[in-house]
């Protein structure tokens, strides 16, 4: 008998990934008639908070990675928001432990203001997971995203009104080097909630996940639900794959931009704005957006009524004077040419 279909889906999710990370560590061999020789025993991180979610992939990926020749590990980040959470870090380590994952470690972060504190424990977190990373070696580190995470993502970058990059919610592959990967993000939250209690495996539920004081909170407890009310079952699914189609899109825009940055600088290297002008509006401001970062603005501090500033300088320009910009970067038209720079 085989296992539980919920817990089939979730190590099958996890499998294609592991392959595919397997597939990307290919090296070609040193003969065309011999196989690509593969690193040995890569190591895979899962990132673990003791919810369902990431306990189910904690769990996947301790039964999957020996028979793919992967050693599995884990890492806990207790962001130090809640009374005892290092209690519970240290709850979460003996779990993943008993899983036989190795190495299992607890890694303590500090988490700032910058952003609300959403983003602000996300950016703490994330570089806690980049130097656990590299100290290890890791080949790579798994997120417990779900559909349900993926659909959040797609509605919030639709409020802020970001552009169709942020429709495009979460990448299944992500970072320096592809180091993040999100094998749930085809998974729905239930599915691996249900892994986990088939599987006896105790999770813990953050309150954070239910404090309306959190905008992702409110948008999961109230905001789909209402939707769904409203426009009947299937929100989750379709904003889910609203959110690949956007990424499909988005990356050839993208690439566009790329080869046509080169031909709208001048011999200096300045952006040209007549040439700026002639080119289709998501491209031009995909080039402007990528020279406004190049120039020291934060990318997650650079929104959508940023670019159309700047953009104005291009298409609707008046004489207006400089627009400025976050990291104290400062855009101005200058003689038929684009200058952006660090004020």
């Amino acid at each position: 008998m085989g296992p539980h279909p919920a817990v089939a889906a979730i190590r099958l999710a996890v499998r294609r990934v592991l392959h595919d990370l397997l597939n990307d560590l290919q090296t070609p061999g040193a003969h065309p008639d011999r196989p690509a020789e593969r690193p040995p025993s890569p190591l895979v991180l899962v990132a673990c908070s003791g919810g369902a979610d990431s306990m189910a992939l904690a769990s996947a990926l301790a039964f999957e990675a020996p028979r793919l020749g992967i050693r599995a590990g884990g890492v806990t980040v207790d962001h130090g928001l809640q009374p005892g959470s290092d209690l519970r870090a240290d709850e979460v380590v003996l779990r993943l432990r008993e899983l036989g994952l190795d190495p299992v470690e607890s890694v303590a972060v500090t988490v700032g203001r910058d952003g609300g504190p959403e983003a602000a424990a996300r950016d703490a977190r994330y570089a806690a997971l980049d130097a656990l990373a590299e100290r290890h070696g890791a080949a790579a580190v798994l997120l417990g995203h779900t559909r349900d995470d993926q659909a959040e993502t797609v509605l919030l970058g639709l409020a802020r009104g970001s552009g169709i990059r942020s429709l495009s919610g979460m990448a299944a592959v992500s970072g320096a080097g592809g180091r993040y990967r999100r094998p749930f993000l085809h998974v729905d939250r239930q599915t691996a909630r249900k892994a986990c209690m088939v599987q006896s495996l105790p999770v813990w539920d953050d309150p954070h996940n239910a404090d309306p004081a959190y905008t992702r909170s409110r948008l999961r407890h109230e905001g789909l639900p209402a939707l769904e009310k409203a426009l009947g079952k299937g929100v989750v699914e379709a904003l889910a794959r609203t959110a690949q189609l956007s990424r499909d899109d988005a990356d050839a825009l993208d690439s566009w931009a790329s080869q046509a940055e080169s031909s709208v600088r001048d011999a200096g290297g300045l952006l040209e704005c007549a040439k700026l002008y002639a080119l289709p509006p998501a491209v031009r401001r995909r080039i402007l957006r990528r020279a406004a970062i190049e120039a020291g603005a934060p990318a997650g501090s650079l929104f959508a009524r940023h670019i159309e500033e700047v953009d104005r300088l291009i298409t609707g320009w008046r004489g207006q004077g400089a627009i400025n910009l976050p990291g104290k970067v400062v855009a101005q038209r200058q003689g038929g040419r684009l200058v952006i720079r660090q004020g």
